[in-house]
């Protein structure tokens, strides 16, 4: 290895002790539907080679994988990702069995076993089914297996999805703890402008918004078969390093590569520290059920004082929503700054508004002297 190769090698991933790897469909599976079992072994391999078997202990990793749905196109006589979502989950159904299997059959020719982690917004959001997800993941890895998680596809209704497995992943990197973030795609590279056009070039790293103005981001994949794109790739790596975990995105081909810390693909550096793990599946992985409008005052107070907002401070409401739901605090031009559970029912509120929680207590009762969203329950976004 040359003096330029050391040098430029990155620390930050070959320090890596607990990693998780995300990996889209298009990675996994044929255009047509169905896997590809020479990808996933490929994958394995790369895995196994460039990180579980590092010198020491290796490193610990985490396949937040997809391909359910799309290798259950092929057995059900889909040709393409069907709109339906009843459909979508009878693909996921059929294909999730089949993705986990190959997972396992691949694992094993190098004596690891797997174990199926299947996740919905709703199990990140409620605060009893997070911890269960934690333990479950914390004692797989203490095992020495591998947890491969997946959206639960085929229970997940349009309100409680992720929407995309980028997402996902980069929740659950900060669930775990981990030290890195790796997010495979069909592009090899974050690019200035669509990666085929010659124009284009490829954005070695990114250390700030400020490296992204002016890049052309692309909202779709290439093969028609996932729900992710370029737009949800970079959303993921924003939510991921501003809690303290820095990014690789790369293709699947150059998994190897990238995890052996080589300069390929393109390294998202962390920009901001680890935050309460509450918070952030609060501000990234939860709908809102309403909007709480403030007054300026009020914004004030709950974005830059970071303090509990008070029911004096809130002019309207809006939605329909109960005690221990999640909801939007807009400021007065209807943008939303914050994301909080809020301790009354829509019902309560608009008789409370304006009012001091002095003057709450005195006229209706000491369980009135509370606010109506906590700051340990609140995330600025």
């Amino acid at each position: 290895m040359s003096e330029g190769e050391r040098t430029s090698r990155r620390d930050v991933v070959t320090a890596a002790r607990r990693i998780v790897v995300k990996v889209g469909s298009s990675s996994l599976t044929t255009a047509e539907g169905g896997l590809d079992v020479g990808r996933v072994d490929a994958l394995v391999d790369a895995l196994h080679d460039s990180a579980l078997a590092r010198p020491g202990d290796g490193a610990e990793i985490v396949v937040v994988s997809s391909g359910a749905i799309a290798a259950g196109l092929a057995p059900l006589g889909l040709t393409k990702r069907p709109r339906e979502l009843a459909m979508q989950q009878a693909a996921a159904s059929v294909g999730q069995g089949l993705l986990i299997a190959r997972y396992a059959q691949s694992f094993a020719r190098h004596g690891r076993g797997v174990g199926q982690v299947l996740l919905t917004a709703d199990d990140m959001t409620r605060r009893s089914h997070y911890r269960n997800a934690l333990q479950t993941l914390s004692r797989l890895l203490e095992l020495g297996f591998v947890p491969i998680v997946n959206e639960n596809d085929t229970v997940a209704t349009q309100e409680i999805r992720f929407g995309d497995n980028d997402r996902l992943a980069a929740l659950v990197a900060h669930l775990v703890n981990a030290d890195l973030l790796v997010l495979l795609s069909d592009v090899d590279s974050l690019y200035t402008g669509d990666p085929r056009k010659p124009e284009s070039r490829r954005i070695a790293e990114v250390r700030g918004p400020e490296d992204l103005a002016g890049v052309a981001i692309g909202s779709t994949g290439r093969a028609g078969v996932g729900t992710g794109g370029m737009v949800t790739k970079v959303e993921a790596a924003r939510i991921a390093t501003e809690a303290g975990i820095p990014v690789v995105l790369t293709t699947a081909a150059y998994a190897a590569r990238a995890l052996a810390g080589e300069s390929v693909g393109t390294l998202f550096h962390r920009t901001g520290k680890r935050s309460a793990a509450r918070l952030l599946w609060l501000a990234h992985a939860t709908a809102p059920r309403g909007e709480l409008r403030l007054d300026e005052g009020a914004v004030d107070a709950v974005v830059r004082r970071r303090l509990s907002l008070l029911p004096a401070g809130i002019t309207s409401v809006s939605g329909t929503f109960v005690a221990g739901d999640p909801v939007d605090l807009v400021n007065p031009a209807g943008r939303a700054v914050a994301r909080g559970l809020v301790n009354y029912d829509a019902a309560e509120l608009p008789s409370l508004l304006g009012r001091s929680t002095r003057d709450l207590a005195a006229s209706l009762g000491p369980q009135y002297e509370r606010e109506v969203v906590h700051r340990d329950d609140l995330a600025v976004l």
